[in-house]
């Protein structure tokens, strides 16, 4: 039976908190462990990231080079087959938008899981194995440009 007087924090699970500015005898008294003047001994006293002192910082030494394709490059709305499976007649973006499928951008059907039924899908793209897949259930993949 375990009395509530027993009761302790598990070992290592509390550590020892630092008390500043509580005497000299302490080895945190007078500064509190901040040394002797400078902008870190000063409140309030922080030093940004990446902050060389004034001296031109090396973000900004150093030249940009390179290319991104993030401003160009067009966002596909993607589709699966599993997910044709429950449709049917003719497919198409708009008839997608409309029921909430896809949201925008242009859209293109992917090969993951199983089409059985004959289905008519217009898409902007279709992935290799999505178009033969659609053909060979006897449906047809149509391109929108």
């Amino acid at each position: 039976m375990s009395l509530l007087s027993s009761l302790a924090p598990a070992p290592g699970s509390k550590h020892y908190q630092k008390r500043l500015g509580r005497g000299r005898g302490s080895g945190l008294g007078q500064t509190s462990g901040k040394g002797h003047k400078g902008q870190l001994a000063r409140s309030g006293g922080k030093v940004r990231r990446g902050f060389e002192g004034g001296q031109s910082p090396l973000v900004r030494r150093l030249p940009k080079f390179g290319f991104s394709n993030v401003k160009f490059e067009t966002k596909y709305s993607v589709l699966n087959l599993g997910d044709l499976e429950h449709m049917s007649g003719i497919i198409t973006p708009e008839s997608l938008k409309a029921s909430g499928v896809i949201k925008n951008g242009p859209l293109k059907i992917l090969a993951f899981g199983k089409l059985t039924k004959a289905l008519t899908v217009k898409a902007h793209k279709f992935s290799a194995k999505a178009k033969s897949a659609i053909e060979s259930a006897g449906g047809k993949a149509e391109v929108i440009v």
